[in-house]
């Protein structure tokens, strides 16, 4: 087998004094940087077939005849499998099993497979996929979640058209407050656009059962999935993680696992299925497009009285994540601050738009773009700064949420929104300043004097771990004992998955710290070891890091009491032996018992092993009300950003930007860094450029030349303070740091959008359409600064200029109901 880190390689991490607390590179880090580390899509075995998945063209459609014939008959094609050939359950799902393995009598995406085919390599594969006869009978997409919502409405699946509404009541929502604001704001889709597509390996084995290569964020939640549908015990289909490249939450759900197995069970050879990029982006689910409105109420002095909103989600075709998704949303609709009384109604809906689930930030960002706006058109109704606003209403610990939840310390958002306020901003642009630092670059470099600044600040916050009740979990086995060279090591054996998150330095930066050991050796992560949950809810770092803490803690456990034993110690010491002893440079000592023995000498007489399962506090879910403790913690984030824009050409580019985060005790802090410029990357990806656009259910830009996303030149360098306030109840007083950055950065740029341009910008990304119509405009005829018109370069804007779809016109020059809202929603005064 092929692949130099993918698949059985450990990780191994040597050196000393690399602990808690000291920036650790990334073991696997130079093997990237210089392309030798191997990735899912990279993984060979002699033998193997080459996979491909036939997918429907019609976002609806009935499925009249299917034939495979032709397709099994040519040379080279070992197998076709279609849903008549799926042995166990017939679909799969991460909350509910509503999504098909393949189609069968009916396609509810534009994307959705209806069959795979394995052969001899990729072309005769493609051969096969085009062979096979499918009689459609296109039928009309229902793509609109409002219409959706409708009485009398189609159902698009027999689940019906809601996956889950959420009516939440706090306080008096009929007392309102003498200062009122209220609009309405729409978020486009945004796809996670890792950089290395889907992929897996499998190899039947001769137990009957699989074995399993695959990026993912969930090995057993895979196991689970994929086991039900192929009629298999779970003990007989084994997963190991392979080489990822990024997730995001696009690897949370099960996409082409169970086509792999059908395949290499029903040929007996080993099968490697991937996706292309225009696949990739079919395959798996996106960030829910979102139609939001609210309406805030203050007193004259700028205390917030009260928050109504109503939050419209398209989950697409297939649940995945959404219902959770959802929750989050609504949860966090009033953002961070103290709101007496709030009625905030959400609904996710099921459409023939393509599924959408995980991603990064988990339902915040939509929600904190539209309440953060909010503040900014309040703090202007009342003639306050915006930054005043934010500190005056901010929670602080003691505080009681809309859900009724009690906000446990830590949680510094005046701090954040305080911090980056402080930040020093970048100097302004001069005539000597470069065209390559203008709106547009050096192809479009805009005159000095036609550009205006803004600057935009949010403030929001993440809820951190699974929520609503569900009893979380991770499990970590560590195994203490001397190499060949009688030197102390430890493995680290935990299912984590490494999607770039960092476990792979902070597992040995744990285990160095808790055992007192040097040299530690990270197992791949598989399915021999129990759960460690997902990564995804920023938990892993809290969860598997606490499996891993605690795991350590009882192996030095053991080992001390049997060194106690083995001296003949008193029993109670036997019994409790960090009493008198505890292990320090490489030594066991004693200072009462007159104990100093060598961590070698005390492991002499073998390996001392443990295993250990962590879980977070008890939470509960939502009653009627939405009323409960939903949530185990949470983090602060506020974004500063600074733009320069270009009103002719809707030209915009982000200048600065600083972030103050509530980071917790830091584990690592290169790590953090790495995380959190990640997670504003992809909020100014949001905010300005990243959409995948749907036209009737269809998508019409799945590659990266269509879909735009950040590059080093977009992105400014991060000015990031981090606070560092311990959680009390989590290891070490850690925090999950990757997705609160994304649900700040997002509101932040657009608010300073706005402050450059002075539009009502109320939809994301934001598009040069939205900042400028160029028709007619012949004042712009002097303009020698504009790039040739004929050039391509010059021709290519932040972000897409035109929207096909009457969806995605609804821009700052619209009136409120451009965006769908019902006439139910007038009527009842929520607009």
């Amino acid at each position: 087998m092929t692949g130099e880190a993918g698949m059985a390689g450990r990780i191994g991490v040597a050196g000393g004094h690399r602990g808690v607390g000291r920036s650790e590179p990334r073991p696997d880090g130079v093997s990237k940087v210089e392309g030798r580390f191997s990735y899912v899509g990279d993984l060979s075995v002699p033998g193997m077939l080459h996979a491909r998945t036939l997918r429907s063209p019609h976002p609806r459609a009935r499925i009249r005849r299917l034939g495979t014939a032709a397709a099994a008959a040519l040379p080279g094609v070992a197998a076709v499998v279609t849903a008549a050939d799926v042995p166990g359950l017939a679909t799969y799902g991460l909350i509910v099993s509503d999504q098909p393995v393949f189609a069968a009598a009916e396609t509810r995406y534009a994307g959705e497979p209806v069959a795979a085919v394995a052969a001899v390599d990729a072309a005769t594969a493609r051969r096969a996929l085009a062979a096979i006869e499918v009689e459609y009978e296109p039928l009309p997409p229902l793509v609109d979640p409002e219409r959706a919502l409708e009485p009398g409405a189609e159902l698009v699946h027999p689940d019906g058209n809601v996956f889950r509404e959420i009516t939440l009541r706090h306080g008096d929502p009929a007392v309102v407050g003498s200062v009122v604001v209220e609009d309405s704001y729409v978020v486009g889709m945004q796809d996670q656009a890792f950089l290395a597509p889907e992929a897996a390996l499998v190899v039947p084995a001769a137990d009957g059962g699989i074995d399993l290569w695959v990026a993912t964020q969930w090995l057993h939640s895979d196991r689970e999935q994929i086991a039900a549908c192929l009629g298999l015990p779970e003990a007989l289909v084994r997963l190991e993680l392979a080489g990822i490249g990024g997730a995001f939450g696009g690897r949370e759900d099960v996409t082409l696992q169970i086509h792999g197995a059908l395949l290499a069970l029903a040929t007996g050879a080993p099968v490697r299925i991937a996706y292309d990029r225009v696949e990739s982006f079919l395959g798996h689910p996106h960030r829910h497009p979102a139609r939001m409105w609210f309406r805030h109420t203050a007193t004259p002095s700028g205390d917030l009285v009260s928050v109504q909103a109503r939050v419209v989600m398209d989950g697409g075709a297939y649940a995945s994540s959404s219902p959770a998704v959802l929750a989050n949303a609504v949860t966090h609709a009033a953002g961070p601050y103290r709101v007496p009384h709030a009625r905030l109604d959400g609904l996710v809906v099921r459409t023939n738009n393509p599924p959408c689930g995980a991603m990064r930030g988990f339902g915040v960002p939509q929600v904190a773009f539209g309440h953060e706006a909010q503040m900014d058109r309040l703090a202007d109704r009342l003639g306050m700064d915006p930054v005043a606003l934010r500190v005056r209403n901010a929670l602080v610990p003691g505080d009681v949420l809309p859900t009724g939840q009690v906000v446990g310390p830590p949680l510094p958002a005046r701090e954040a929104i305080e911090a980056v306020a402080a930040r020093p901003l970048p100097p302004r642009l001069t005539e000597d300043t470069p065209r390559t630092a203008r709106p547009g670059g050096r192809a479009a470099g805009a005159r000095i004097s036609r550009i205006r600044r803004g600057v935009g600040y949010a403030l929001g916050y993440k809820n951190l771990l699974f929520s609503e009740g569900m009893d979380d979990s991770s499990t970590a086995r560590i195994r203490l004992a001397l190499d060949d060279a009688g030197q102390p090591f430890a493995t680290v054996h935990s299912a984590c998955s490494e999607v770039g998150q960092g476990f792979v330095t902070i597992a040995g930066q744990i285990a160095r710290t808790e055992l007192g050991v040097e040299r530690i050796e990270l197992l791949p992560a598989d399915t021999r070891v129990g759960s460690a949950g997902s990564t995804s809810a920023s938990r892993q770092t809290w969860m598997s890091g606490g499996a891993v803490r605690g795991a350590c803690v009882a192996v030095v456990d053991r080992l001390l009491a049997r060194v106690a034993r083995a001296l003949g110690l008193p029993a109670e010491v036997v019994e409790s032996p960090r009493r008198a002893l505890v292990i320090d440079g490489g030594e066991i000592i004693g200072a009462e018992t007159g104990t100093r023995l060598a961590l070698t000498e005390a492991l002499a007489a073998g390996p001392v092993e443990a295993e250990y399962t962590f879980h977070h506090r008890r939470t509960t879910a939502l009653d009627e009300h939405g009323q409960g403790d939903p949530h185990v913690a949470f983090a602060a984030a506020a974004h500063r950003a600074v733009v320069d824009v270009d009103p002719d050409l809707g030209l915009v580019r982000v200048v600065a930007l600083a972030l103050a985060q509530d980071c917790g005790t830091v584990i690592n802090p290169l790590s953090l860094r790495g995380q959190v410029e990640g997670g504003t990357a992809q909020g100014l990806g949001l905010a300005v450029m990243e959409e995948l656009v749907t036209v009737g259910g269809v998508v019409t830009n799945p590659t990266l030349h269509d879909y735009l996303l950040p590059t080093a030149a977009d992105v400014p360098a991060l000015d990031f303070v981090a606070l560092t306030y311990p959680q009390p109840d989590s290891p070490y007083g850690a925090k999950g740091v990757g997705e609160t950055p994304t649900c700040t950065a997002t509101a932040a740029i657009v608010a300073a959008i706005r402050d450059a341009v002075g539009r009502d910008l109320r939809r994301v990304p934001v598009r040069p359409v939205d900042l400028v119509d160029l028709a007619g405009r012949d004042d712009l005829a002097d303009r020698d600064d504009l790039a040739d018109p004929d050039d391509p370069v010059g021709a290519a804007p932040a972000a897409s200029a035109d929207r096909p779809d009457a969806a995605h016109r609804a821009t700052a020059t619209d009136g409120p109901d451009a965006v769908g809202w019902p006439e139910a929603v007038v009527r009842e005064g929520h607009r």
